[in-house]
């Protein structure tokens, strides 16, 4: 039966009547698709406010990395993925880098940007230099849609104004610099250029466009360093060869790519166990990748005096602990509790150190016995239950697969098969 999408009035169902609704355009039984109702009624109403044409939920594993030591202050920090090894990596490489102290961070303030792009200015550089003498004005109607973020410290701080040449078109984009404090920021800043935009187009004499924030958030830098004892990361030899895969990263973009994405697997997981934005961090890491025109690594390593471990990472991070998910789900709440932390910045910080750990374990598993060693034991137990292994039918596939050298789907089955063949009758 082909599926139908379309669907009138689908999104003022409710999320079991969507549900239905979904499974009748497919032609599928409802039970199909039960699954994606959550046990709690109460998680689901909460999502259908959350987003749009809600029919269910996705649970992601949520596990804890242990050993976290920042600025002296021990952490409990919450992860959210579904990678295998992640959790692991992190909480092993926090425990090495724990031997000389732990991690040491810090960050900046608090500081977004929006974006006001002004088109068919006849004269972009007289315009710009307007926007400028009327600064103080701007500045006091951008604060006046926010006075409880004034209030906090927080507000427009000051303007930038560029001029953007693209190709036939010129434009005059006025930067609003918020102070957003302990919110990620996105609303505050899109509210602050909107209503800007009637003033900006009075001033240069043209009309605005865009009015958004920026993700390129290179104001809000938060930066992490540790020192990952030699002895215990396997000898001179393994450092070395992670010093050569940094390199590697570093002048190449190809491997770049796949090592800052061993970054982010650490980064992300935090930042989606606490509600806030993924694809904002995501995007604005990326970003700072290309910063000098060419995709390279987020992070760096180099050899202390001693022959010591140095890794780094200095990148953009737009969190927040008020507003978006993290005040209305309350699994982010709960794992903000967990983490303990009581600022943005400092959450900031956690995240980058997170980060820094899982990027030092990686390029440890490939310096050693290869990345799919660790990785691939770990997949195993998913394999196995996804081959349909049950109880202790999982451990014994799993290290019968481990044995054989090659964990795959097809072999978990074959294996799974003779397991239950042998097994005596009840």
């Amino acid at each position: 039966m082909p599926t139908n999408s379309r669907l009138p009035g689908f999104y003022k169902l409710s999320p079991a009547e969507r549900l239905q609704t979904v499974c009748e355009a497919k032609g599928m039984e409802s039970a199909a698709l039960s699954v994606v109702v959550p046990a709690d009624e109460g998680m689901l109403a909460m999502a259908d406010r959350m987003i749009e044409n809600v029919i269910g939920t996705l649970s992601v594993p949520l596990g804890v990395a242990a050993n976290f030591k920042i600025n002296g202050r021990d952490y409990l920090v919450p992860m959210a993925t579904e990678e295998p090894s992640v959790v692991a990596a992190a909480s092993n490489m926090a425990s090495v880098a724990r031997i000389h102290g732990g991690f040491h961070t810090s960050s900046d303030q608090p500081i977004m940007i929006a974006q006001i792009q002004v088109v068919g200015a006849t004269d972009p550089h007289g315009a710009r230099l307007r926007l400028y003498e009327r600064r103080q004005e701007l500045l006091d109607l951008a604060n006046e849609q926010d006075p409880f973020l004034v209030g906090l410290g927080g507000g427009a701080k000051d303007i930038e104004v560029r001029i953007v040449d693209a190709g036939t078109a010129t434009y005059v984009v006025v930067h609003l610099i918020v102070d957003v404090r302990d919110a990620m920021g996105a609303n505050a800043v899109n509210t602050m250029a909107e209503a800007l935009a009637p003033l900006v187009a009075e001033i240069t004499g043209a009309r605005v466009r865009l009015r958004i924030l920026s993700n390129k958030a290179d104001r809000r830098l938060a930066r992490v360093r540790a020192v990952f004892d030699k002895t215990a990361l396997g000898g001179d030899d393994v450092v070395d060869g992670i010093l050569d895969a940094y390199a590697f990263a570093a002048a190449d973009p190809y491997r770049a790519a796949t090592h800052n994405k061993g970054i982010m697997n650490g980064i992300t997981a935090v930042v989606l166990a606490t509600g806030n934005d993924t694809r904002a961090v995501e995007a604005g890491a990326h970003c700072h990748a290309a910063a000098s025109g060419r995709y390279t690594s987020l992070s760096t390593f180099e050899k202390d005096i001693n022959g010591n471990l140095v890794g780094t990472i200095e990148l953009p991070m737009a969190v927040g602990l008020i507003g978006g998910a993290t005040k209305t789900h309350p699994v982010a709440q709960a794992n903000v509790r967990l983490l303990g932390v009581e600022s943005a910045q400092e959450l900031a910080e956690v995240i980058v150190a997170v980060g820094l750990a899982q990027n030092t374990g990686a390029l440890r598993a490939l310096a050693a016995e290869g990345i799919q060693k660790g990785h691939m034991s770990l997949h195993a137990r998913n394999i196995a239950v996804a081959a349909g292994a049950d109880g202790d039918e999982i451990e014994r596939v799993v290290v019968r697969l481990k044995e054989s050298g090659h964990v795959r789907m097809d072999v978990a089955q074959k294996v799974l098969e003779e397991i239950r063949a042998t097994a005596p009758a009840e």
